[in-house]
């Protein structure tokens, strides 16, 4: 743990990104003992509070939340400061500049700060440019020797062109190593099990191509609608909002190349081979859709043809895999809440099997990454008969055996990566680049296409063997 006192700057904490998820995972952390011992959480928004009240807010916050440290939340809560202002405003910054750098005086350090942009899109231009334009981009005032690091929410952009923009003005303002572009998805510790799976076992990489496996499947699927978001999610739908990011990164992991180590710029770099390789596949499929009452919630056009599922086929221009399918799914009201990556291998050219079982004896390797994370293989053997009967064989187990670890929140291991530096599950300015590229065509073509209503638990088509 790095020991340099911290100051920990919330755009946006009064919203509820920072009540739900950021405030528990700071929580979580400081009872873990992975925090400085000297560290401040500064809350920054334009609601009027008193440092009081935005403690009162912190608390119930974590009252509304379920956590096991009841006895250390007055100390976490007194840890909090507020400074009101707008986003917008340059006044504002010089206000919080001034406010940082009487705590920085008051515990006789410069304090290492991370900005947290936990704020609407729409805000992400003008406050880069009132963070450098203030100097707090750079570090303490007057100079000193700690670390200022920027962290921004998806999405990154709305389109090529947006982020390709966005991009610009992060690398004009900051450097490389001190933006940390988050994506919650990477956080959750049955993803990295993958990359563990695939190197750490040495009979998986002769399979593990284009020769043996029939197709890649990478589907998130939600049982919910809306709730409430209706407003946002109209102009973004399914695609921008899981597709470009979650689903991708799945992919990235489950197709890329061995790094080498485990280490940002060596595993962010493969990831991003995947991305520049990965193109629509020629005749494959692009489906759009929208559940039968969508038009009837709140805050959505009554002739919205915004998508609330999609299915695309692609593939990846690589020696590896090319020629293999790669199936994107994702869509809401599916009828289950399901998060997994699914490799089919292909059938073997001779089997000890009846001929009934044909074109069915196929391995299958799942990765479950939610709910109940899991890694499951469908296997063929024989039955306890007197002939050579085969029957499938499924195998699973869990990723955390029950009672042996605690599951950590994907926020509350991307916070403590944020404050040690390591930049590997966070995305490069690649990666956001080349995930835009590839799903351009999709989104100008579906701009005025009509999407395929279905009912809820009844998406369009699919192969039933996936399921």
């Amino acid at each position: 743990m790095n020991h340099t006192p911290l100051t920990l700057v919330i755009f946006g904490a009064t919203g509820d990104l920072a009540r739900r998820k950021l405030f528990p995972a700071l929580l979580d952390l400081h009872c873990a003992g992975h925090l400085p011992a000297e560290y401040r959480i500064v809350g920054f928004a334009k609601s009027a509070l008193s440092t009081e009240a935005f403690r009162r807010m912190v608390r119930s916050a974590l009252d509304a939340h379920s956590h096991t440290h009841p006895e250390e939340v007055a100390a976490f809560v007194a840890r909090a400061e507020y400074v009101a202002g707008d986003f917008t405003d340059p006044k504002s910054y010089g206000t919080l500049s001034a406010f940082l750098a009487a705590q920085d005086r008051a515990v006789g350090a410069c304090t290492n700060k991370l900005f947290y942009l936990a704020v609407p899109p729409r805000f992400y231009d003008p406050l880069f440019q009132n963070l450098a334009d203030s100097g707090l981009s750079v570090g303490c005032v007057g100079g000193g020797a700690g670390w200022t690091r920027l962290v921004v929410e998806k999405p990154f952009g709305e389109d090529l062109h947006t982020a390709q923009a966005l991009e610009r003005k992060l690398s004009l303002l900051f450097k490389e190593e001190q933006i940390f572009r988050i994506d919650h998805y990477l956080g959750k510790s049955a993803l990295e099990n993958i990359l563990a799976f695939r190197f750490a076992n040495s009979i998986f990489e002769p399979i593990w191509n284009r020769n043996y496996v029939a197709r890649i499947e990478v589907r998130i699927l939600e049982s919910r609608g809306m709730d409430g978001r209706g407003a946002f999610y109209d102009g973004v739908g399914q695609l921008r909002d899981v597709g470009q990011n979650h689903l991708l990164q799945m992919l990235a992991l489950i197709a890329m190349e061995d790094p080498g180590a485990y280490e940002a710029g060596a595993v962010r770099a493969r990831r991003a081979e995947v991305m520049a390789a990965l193109r629509l596949r020629k005749g494959g499929r692009r489906v759009k859709g929208q559940y039968a009452s969508y038009r009837t919630e709140d805050h959505v056009p009554c002739d919205s043809n915004t998508e609330t599922y999609f299915l695309l086929e692609a593939e990846l221009d690589n020696s590896r895999w090319r020629g293999t399918p790669v199936v994107l799914e994702s869509g809401k009201k599916a009828g289950q809440t399901l998060s997994e990556i699914v490799l089919h291998f292909k059938e073997i050219p001779s089997c000890m099997c009846p001929e009934n079982l044909s074109g069915a004896r196929r391995n299958l390797l799942r990765f479950r990454i939610q709910p109940d994370p899991a890694t499951g293989l469908r296997l063929w053997a024989r039955k306890p008969s007197y002939g050579m009967e085969i029957e499938e064989r499924y195998v699973e187990f869990p990723f955390v055996p029950t009672g042996r670890y605690r599951m950590h929140d994907a926020y509350e291991k991307l916070l403590l990566d944020i404050i040690e530096g390591n930049q590997t599950l966070f995305l490069s300015s690649k990666e956001v680049e080349y995930s835009w590229r590839f799903l351009m065509p999709v989104l100008e073509q579906w701009q005025k296409e009509e999407p395929v209503i279905y009912e809820d638990g009844n998406l369009p088509a699919f192969p039933a063997q996936s399921r």
